[in-house]
């Protein structure tokens, strides 16, 4: 009898610890970002200024410094930090499946997104606009002169939805998987308009003009687009420690710094105070 209880009691303890992993005990652990002595960091590689892949296989723009300078205030600092190239329809399975620690690529905050990952910062609050052909600048001054005219639309981002689905104006989709594409298809006038966040724009606009091309901003802003630090959703502590390190960097200076370094001769208009957080739960 003794012996049929104590296999009863045996059993139960297995249910109830499996029932515990079912519900995410096991995510327990996962270790937090705030922890590791490495991190691997999803970054963008072909929007110039923001985030570019140089010829050299080398990572440049604000983005890229802004993770550095995260990952350093983190205590992780040269080799320790690896890139890896995301999209934007593959960053959140990137993260969900571990493939990067953190994402750093001009990754707006939305609640879609939220559902399926969380968000340290903001670290940027950006805002949509358009970017056209000098000679267009004229015939497309917002978001409404769009109607019947072809504009990119990159595959997985929210920029093209905004404006087709959200604000009803009935643009014209040329596809493309990245914002290099759709520079690329501007300046060969396969498309009339690139629209996404402004310092996008402003990279693209200085990267067309080295091979001289003159492309304008609108400068129509009409969303705020906060950029967030992509993290696994049950990762507070890390959150919390990204979150931390973004105030320090706007209080000491250099979130200003690389503002100015990036896009001061843009002629966008930079903030330089620190965004309001998103929170970490």
């Amino acid at each position: 009898m003794r012996a049929r209880r104590l296999a009863a009691a045996a059993f139960a303890a297995l249910a109830v610890l499996g029932a515990g992993a079912a519900c995410g005990v096991a995510d327990a652990g996962e270790m937090s970002v705030a922890d590791k002595d490495a991190l691997v960091i999803g970054v963008n590689g072909d929007q110039p200024g923001v985030g570019m892949r140089t010829d050299g296989g080398a990572y440049e723009g604000f983005d890229i410094d802004i993770a550095k300078e995260i990952a350093e205030r983190l205590g992780v600092r040269g080799p320790g930090v690896r890139f890896k190239p995301v999209s934007s329809a593959t960053r959140e399975d990137m993260l969900q499946h571990g493939d990067v620690d953190l994402v750093v690529a001009s990754y707006s905050v939305t609640p879609e997104r939220k559902v399926k990952v969380s968000f340290a910062g903001p670290y940027y609050v950006a805002h949509q606009d358009i970017l056209v052909r000098a000679a267009d600048a004229r015939k497309v001054r917002n978001i409404h002169d769009l109607q019947g005219r072809r504009l990119c639309k990159v595959r997985g981002s929210v920029s093209f939805p905004r404006i087709h689905d959200e604000q009803g104006v009935a643009a014209l989709p040329v596809e493309e998987d990245g914002y290099s594409d759709c520079l690329a298809d501007l300046v060969e006038n396969r498309l009339d308009a690139v629209s996404t966040d402004d310092l996008i724009l402003a990279g693209l606009a200085g990267k067309a003009s080295e091979s001289g091309h003159k492309l304008t901003v609108v400068n129509a802003p009409f969303t705020d687009e906060p950029y967030g630090v992509g993290i696994r959703k049950s990762d507070v502590d890390g959150c919390e420690a990204v979150n931390k390190a973004i105030t320090g960097m706007y209080q000491d200076g250099t979130a200003a710094r690389l503002l100015t370094r990036w896009f001061g001769t843009s002629g966008l208009k930079i903030t330089t105070t620190v965004p309001q957080f998103e929170g970490c739960v």
